[in-house]
């Protein structure tokens, strides 16, 4: 399939409970939310009024992009994949570190991405487009 920015090189989706991630904070006193999300990230989600739900949007998101990927963590670590908003809302994804080059390395130019949430649930669904 092609579009725009070129042919769709990988796809990925994930569902995450939005308890759990709130879980794993207590558990952890609040320092997992150092290792996985980027302090724009964090500033953005405490902004929120449904904080977990946002929490567990982004991290979704990032398991997203790692399956369009189709790396996992391999070769560079979570916030390597950055989580933002555009101007109108829209989610967008930012490589760096070694995500960027894994990503380039396929030929990967661009991943688009769409998130939701509601009370339990967060979703998250990811496609890399690039050359062949």
């Amino acid at each position: 399939m092609e579009s725009k920015a070129g042919t769709v090189r990988g796809i990925g989706t994930d569902v995450v409970s939005v308890a759990r991630i709130h879980r794993a904070v207590d558990r952890t006193t609040g320092r997992i939310l150092l290792r996985l999300f980027t302090s724009e990230e964090r500033d953005y989600c405490r902004s929120k009024r449904a904080v977990w739900a946002c929490y567990a949007a982004r991290f979704a998101a990032k398991e997203a992009v790692l399956k369009a990927l189709g790396t996992g963590l391999s070769g560079f670590g979570w916030q390597d994949v950055e989580v933002r908003n555009c101007s109108s809302g829209r989610p967008q994804v930012v490589l760096s570190g070694g995500a960027a080059r894994e990503a380039e390395k396929q030929g990967i130019t661009e991943i688009m991405l769409s998130i939701s949430h509601e009370r339990e649930y967060a979703v998250a669904f990811a496609v890399a487009l690039g050359s062949l």
